[in-house]
């Protein structure tokens, strides 16, 4: 890893640390309240990183909140696409929004690595990178071992259970739908991932997990499906919480790094192998 993409993708959001983490505590509430935005799974596993957001300023309805949101959304499937310049006025017709608000929403989305500043140039869309999406998933892999060893340590039998819920659950869901990967399928499957994190005692090692998922789900989405003919993403899914339930650590931290190398190679050679 370049010193230089592990500062973008670490260190850099430690900056606005304090923004940082008054979204994701938002966001656990927004979980909390709708439950049209989560999947029944997390109730249990992600109960952990509930029980210690506490209250924030900046309250969810807020139009700041619902922006950045939006924009987020719009930004990771690809509506907003890498690189984009992102003209305030514009934006301000499309989402229907005053500037003060839009502005507030995109220097959140820069303190998350979704959008950058350009000098005296207004606000872009960052653009992707095979370097950028190497970093990424390498901290993911140094990130959610410990994060999973932990959890593995000291998760209990309610624990359990929700990780086979949860598997069970995504095993039930097409993956696919309209040609193209099913947002129902997406929150099961990042209901999965998180819950195997969940017992693991740490609040802000928990939205380190979350943060990275996020930014690869805006890989893997911008990429469309990827080739998966030699692939059982279930199986994968399956082996890696057979390991977790067995309690075998280092067993199932090399399934799941392994299980994210497998969706990097994948992704790279559609996204990047022309270059």
């Amino acid at each position: 890893m370049t010193q230089n993409g592990f500062v973008n993708i670490f260190w850099g959001p430690c900056r606005a640390f304090r923004a940082w983490r008054a979204v994701f505590r938002v966001e656990l509430s927004l979980l909390r309240m709708d439950p049209r935005r989560r999947s029944d799974s997390t109730e249990k596993g992600a109960a952990a990183a509930n029980d210690a957001a506490a209250p924030v300023s900046a309250a969810p309805g807020t139009v700041t909140m619902q922006l950045y949101h939006r924009l987020r959304e719009d930004i990771i499937r690809g509506a907003l696409a890498p690189g984009q310049k992102l003209k305030i006025d514009e934006l301000c017709r499309s989402y229907e929004v005053g500037s003060s608000p839009l502005r507030e929403a995109l220097n959140l989305l820069t303190s998350f690595g979704f959008v950058e500043r350009l000098e005296q140039r207004g606000f872009q869309v960052k653009p992707i990178s095979a370097d950028e999406y190497d970093d990424i998933v390498r901290c993911r892999c140094w990130i959610e071992e410990r994060a999973l060893r932990e959890a593995i340590a000291h998760g209990d039998g309610a624990w359990e259970e929700d990780v086979t819920l949860a598997l069970f659950r995504l095993d039930r869901a097409a993956r696919v739908r309209h040609a193209a990967i099913d947002p129902e399928w997406e929150k099961l499957h990042h209901a999965f991932h998180m819950t195997l994190l969940a017992p693991c005692g740490s609040s802000i090692l928990m939205e380190y997990c979350e943060h990275l998922f996020t930014q690869s789900i805006r890989y893997r989405q911008i990429a469309g499906l990827l080739e998966l003919s030699v692939r059982d993403p279930q199986a994968e899914h399956a082996e890696i919480a057979k390991a977790v339930l067995e309690r075998d650590a280092d067993a199932a931290v090399a399934l799941l790094c392994a299980h994210y190398r497998r969706t990097q190679d994948a992704l790279k050679e559609k996204l990047f192998a022309a270059g």
